[in-house]
């Protein structure tokens, strides 16, 4: 397929409000492209959407929406083929965390957490695939993780969800192969907010959940969303099938690749000998 030429093209992107879909919005529409943008979130929709019309978006469209409640979207494909004419770029970036044990989380909280990181995902692109399909040279974009590459204890639910969007991703790819082009991407320690306002499974009466979350927030997500958005324009304009952020990142998904069944082992040594 050709490079992706961003001018004057309709670009849907979910979590628009902040983080990485905050930064992606201004990037993009530095570059002259129409903007459809959704999060849950009105007023940081709002101002995301006026920055990006200062910043050069030829049109920034604000859809407020909450994909947690399972919603079809075809309602949302429809106002953005009226307002737009249709999308050539999707970005299924929206997404949550949840922290616990597998035997602490409920299921209304891992299926809550499923439905917004994985089902939105796939509910999304369903709903938005006949305008892509029909419009020559479209592409998907879904972020997974880090961790859909490995696994960690304490993250089975967010573990779940994000291995589910690659395999997704890697499936729809080859479906479409030569009609829209799909690019996954593997994100490690970028500066949003996720950890921080991740769902709690147990109460916290002495605040200690929530340092630690501010704690690994300081320490490991550390690259800028700016920078993170660059990359992932990058690969969509190269076409770029796969893409994992963050040296941290690469160097985990070789080694999981490479020692799947002890990767683990070999991480959690080499934390301990760094906290000496």
């Amino acid at each position: 397929m050709d490079r992706f030429v961003f001018a004057g093209r309709t670009c849907v992107i979910t979590g628009a409000a902040s983080g990485i879909g905050a930064a992606l919005t201004l990037d993009l529409a530095r570059r002259g492209a129409v903007l459809a943008l959704v999060d849950r979130d009105a007023e940081g929709l709002a101002r995301i959407a006026g920055q990006a019309r200062e910043s050069g978006a030829k049109e920034a469209s604000a859809h407020v929406v909450d994909l947690s409640d399972g919603g079809d979207r075809l309602d949302l494909a429809a106002e953005v083929a009226a307002r737009h004419g249709g999308a050539d770029l999707l970005i299924n970036n929206a997404g949550v965390a949840l922290t616990g044990t597998f035997d602490e989380v409920s299921m209304a909280d891992f299926d809550w957490l499923m439905e917004i990181n994985l089902h939105a995902v796939i509910r999304m692109t369903k709903a938005f695939l006949p305008q892509l399909m029909s419009r020559p040279g479209a592409h998907v974009v879904n972020i997974s993780s880090l961790f859909g590459l490995i696994a960690p204890p304490t993250q089975v639910a967010y573990v779940t969800s994000k291995y589910g969007v690659r395999g997704f991703s890697e499936a729809l790819r080859h479906e479409l192969a030569g009609t829209v082009g799909v690019t996954v991407v593997h994100p490690g320690g970028i500066r949003t907010n996720i950890a921080t306002s991740a769902r709690l499974t147990v109460a916290d009466p002495d605040g200690s959940q929530a340092a630690r979350a501010a704690e690994f927030t300081r320490t490991s997500l550390t690259m800028p969303p700016e920078e993170a958005a660059k990359l992932i324009i990058a690969a969509v304009r190269t076409r770029k099938p796969r893409l994992v952020i963050t040296w941290v990142a690469r160097m985990a998904d070789i080694l999981a690749r490479v020692a799947p069944g002890r990767y683990w082992n070999v991480l959690q040594r080499q934390a301990a000998k760094r906290a000496v």
